[in-house]
């Protein structure tokens, strides 16, 4: 008997398969040898060109003027805890939501221990919205220096209204910081018609990049204490950290490989469109929801209205815990899909799935319409309880 091919449906935790472009490059990068910034000699030169190329098409890809804006670290969790340290100080007040990922979380809740004022602003119980109209009064109510919100939730799937938030911000002295975690390469984001601040997002996901990637984008003017310091490869005569960027902000020998495949990556992106992406995505993920919605024992959380979603869909299936449905359809179907609090325990608090979770399923852009026909006959059959049995 033929083997049966796997389903891979877990895009929302990093994204697979990637172009065939991204793991040659990140091959061809670790054969060449070479780091930039250290050295004068050619593959140096080589290598530092390549970093310049991966800004650049980033700076493309979000619709910014300067590409030095971008500071490469090694996930998104680091570009937002250096957004965070970096900025925020005993007295600061932050105002941010219910529906934030533990990336966020975890450090805000360590520099409530530094004396920062913390605000969570509650979500819609079943569409995981926050209303901007909520979000600006909770700023409102006491001088505020961050505005910080999760673009699109890693569980419910639901996309926050940023429109107009962050020149509302700036007309009222906030900065503006978004989490693009789920957004960045899978929907169009103009970071500067958007009046953003911060925004801070990993390669692996939507970007079709190698684990160990990140950045984070820093407005100018927006001035940041380095997370880390340390050799730069620039100013090294000096033993204070330099004060331009990218290198205040990049101490260290930086993924050369990874930011190679990051940079293959993006190529394919802007190639693509990022409006087809976002179209293909969308697709998907209304197939999901029409399937899934004719279950009789299936639970969905989040919007009905598809154009409101990434690419995150969480629901449960009556009488069985999460963990094992994920587990009958990886075992007995070859489909991988995620179980659990997903690094979230506010969203689940929000929705009512505290604390056993939901089982979520998150195509990408090389899912194919017969890899979700055969993920819904699976569920079917759970529907039917003839898996479980």
């Amino acid at each position: 008997m033929p083997k049966i091919k796997s389903i891979y449906l877990d895009n929302a935790a990093t994204s697979h398969p990637k172009p065939e472009s991204v793991y040659l490059a990140v091959i061809e990068a670790l054969r060449a040898g070479g780091s930039p910034g250290r050295g004068s000699h050619q593959l140096t030169m080589v290598a530092e060109r390549l970093v310049f190329a991966t800004r650049e098409a980033l700076a493309e890809l979000f619709n910014v003027d300067h590409s030095e804006c971008f500071i490469f670290t090694p996930n998104g969790t680091t570009a937002i805890n250096q957004a965070l340290f970096g900025l925020l100080r005993s007295g600061d007040r932050v105002v941010t939501t219910m529906v934030e990922h533990n990336a966020v979380v975890r450090p805000l809740r360590e520099l409530q221990k530094r004396g920062v004022e913390v605000v969570k602003v509650a979500a819609d119980p079943v569409t995981g919205i926050v209303p901007s109209s909520l979000l600006q009064a909770a700023c409102l109510r006491k001088p505020t220096r961050l505005l910080l919100v999760n673009h699109c939730s890693n569980v419910i799937g639901s996309l926050q209204p940023i429109t107009g938030l962050g020149r509302w911000c700036h007309n009222h002295n906030i900065l503006f910081m978004l989490d693009g975690a789920q957004t960045a390469g899978s929907l169009p984001i103009n970071l500067q018609a958007l009046n953003v601040d911060l925004f801070a997002a990993p390669g692996h996901k939507g970007l079709l990049g190698p684990q160990g990637t990140g950045f984070l984008y820093i407005r100018k003017g927006v001035d940041l204490l380095p997370l880390i310091y340390g050799g730069t490869g620039v100013n090294s005569s000096s033993d204070s950290q330099p004060q331009l960027l990218p290198e205040r902000l990049e101490s260290g020998t930086l993924n050369l490989p990874g930011l190679a495949g990051l940079y293959e990556a993006l190529r394919f992106i802007l190639k693509a469109d990022i409006v087809q992406v976002r179209a293909r995505e969308v697709a998907l993920v209304r197939k999901i929801l029409s399937g899934l919605g004719m279950m009789k024992s299936v639970k969905l959380y989040g919007s009905d209205d598809v154009m409101l979603r990434g690419n995150a869909i969480s629901f449960n299936l009556a009488n069985y815990d999460p963990s094992s449905v994920g587990f009958a359809l990886d075992q007995q179907q070859q489909i991988s899909v995620r179980v659990g609090l997903h690094c979230s325990p506010d969203a689940h608090r929000t929705i009512g799935t505290y604390p056993l979770g939901t089982v979520r399923v998150s195509p990408g852009y090389f899912t194919t319409d017969e890899e979700i026909d055969r993920f819904l006959r699976a569920m079917q059959k759970l529907n039917d309880n003839k898996l479980m049995n």
